[in-house]
């Protein structure tokens, strides 16, 4: 008894996981080369209008989202935000300014007051995505 009433404690105290970040795209093959490209991403599951990516990254077709959630979307937020650091952020940056789509920028390159390099701009639908340089 006492083992049983042991066991539902610390089952209703067991933390629930995070096992990805669904991101809406327009089209998602654009968007597998984008995240392949400048991030390094690769295909785990494709399912269509529903791919995940390595580092548990999915994306999901606009129009499969609108019918899922009754709701009208709402690009460049601003309320959530993919992170990524980056070893070589020269590299990176003159990987994202030579990119064959336009990216539009939400804050230059800068340094915060730690003293770390951060620059922010938005995916090719609306995503704010931030890379910070590693040490």
């Amino acid at each position: 008894m006492i083992e049983r009433e042991l066991g539902n404690i610390l089952f209703r105290r067991r933390k629930m996981k995070l096992k990805n970040v669904l991101i809406v795209v327009k089209d998602i093959e654009r968007s597998k080369k984008f995240y392949r490209d400048l991030f390094g991403l690769e295909v785990v599951l494709d399912s269509g209008e529903n791919v995940i990516l390595t580092e548990g990254l999915v994306l999901q077709e606009e129009g499969l989202w609108k019918e899922t959630i009754h709701r009208e979307l709402y690009s460049k937020h601003n309320k959530t935000e993919l992170y990524f650091t980056e070893r070589d952020m020269e590299y990176f940056l003159e990987k994202l300014q030579s990119y064959e789509d336009v990216i539009e920028y939400v804050t230059p390159l800068t340094r915060n007051s730690w003293g770390r390099q951060v620059v922010r701009f938005y995916d090719l639908d609306g995503n704010l995505i931030e890379v910070a340089g590693e040490g």
